[in-house]
């Protein structure tokens, strides 16, 4: 084991701790498991309790047994993709959960291993899959995808302002042989940009590769997959708590959460209430949690972490 994943510290560590208020003798899922680091904390604080560990990415589940190793008596291991939170605890025979999290978006693994394809600064081939069980590739997106629907990913997934001339000259390098590695596509990206937008600060092909990924993965649907399967089987006074990283995943959450924050939706002139829709959860925090100074000197990817957190309501 080398020293570098003992001390690996996950985003808003302390606050996700306190956000899922443990209870030594509770079940949790992390529906995430990456690196182990927030599992490990969770699992140490089990007394009788048990932790279902989720991950898409079998390379994530083989190094947990090392990084889990002493609390493996209380941790089931899962192979799935996190949306599929009602076969996963059927499976399990677990009716309900009394927390949940999920620190969504690329785990640092992933970016870490050249081979996977997610980062424009290695040359690999164009994989970006988070489960390689999966048929759907980067190179598939890049290649085959008609070009209208590679600017419409790029500026709704990845916000790129060049995102029709980023699609075109796409389309016109693949017409003459195809597009196979990561710095081929960041060769093009580069291409289609003016010069101004190639000297910020912000690497030009982060915004595409960004899209590509969530395409890729179907990241925002099963995002939204999840958030709806997951608040029906928490226990009353579960927690929910979701780490989001771009604005696209965090509107969804917010908008779940307000949605099942939320009891009658009647029209406001109706005189009594005729729907018998009640609040499921409350929110925990209003605003999204964010890192303080101090985390962000350690660890400058939770910038742009929010964590939000519900509570399931009785009834």
């Amino acid at each position: 084991m080398k020293e570098q994943e003992y001390t690996h510290r996950p985003v808003l560590l302390e606050a996700c701790i306190e956000a899922l208020a443990i209870r030594p003798e509770g079940i949790y899922l992390d529906g995430t498991l990456g690196r182990a680091g927030h599992s490990r904390e969770i699992a140490r604080r089990l007394d009788g309790g048990r932790l279902i560990c989720v991950d898409r990415d079998q390379a994530a589940l083989d190094a947990a047994q090392d990084r889990l190793g002493p609390w493996m008596d209380r941790v089931t291991l899962v192979h799935r993709n996190f949306c599929e939170i009602d076969a996963i605890l059927d499976e399990l025979g677990i009716p309900a959960v009394d927390g949940m999290l999920f620190d969504l978006g690329v785990s640092s693994p992933q970016l870490d291993d050249k081979t996977r394809g997610f980062s424009y600064m290695a040359d690999a081939p164009l994989d970006m899959r988070m489960d390689r069980r999966e048929a759907l590739t980067g190179a598939v997106v890049v290649n085959e995808w008609p070009r209208e629907e590679l600017r419409r990913i790029f500026f709704q997934y990845g916000e790129e302002r060049y995102a029709g001339p980023i699609a075109a000259a796409i389309e016109r390098r693949r017409q003459e042989k195809p597009i196979e590695t990561t710095l081929e596509l960041v060769e093009v990206i580069k291409s289609a940009m003016p010069a101004h937008a190639l000297r910020e600060k912000q690497h030009p092909a982060k915004r595409c590769f960004q899209a590509i990924r969530i395409a890729v993965n179907d990241e925002l649907g099963a995002v939204d997959r999840m958030l709806q399967g997951a608040v029906p089987r928490l226990n009353p006074g579960g927690r929910l708590a979701v780490i989001s990283f771009h604005s696209l995943e965090d509107r969804l959450v917010k908008n779940a959460f307000a949605d099942f924050a939320k009891g009658c939706t009647c029209p406001p002139d109706f005189p009594v209430c005729v729907c018998g829709k009640k609040p499921l959860v409350r929110l925990v925090n209003r605003k999204p949690i964010t890192a303080g100074p101090e985390e962000l000197e350690e660890n400058p990817r939770a910038r742009s972490a929010k964590l939000r957190v519900a509570e399931k309501l009785p009834g």
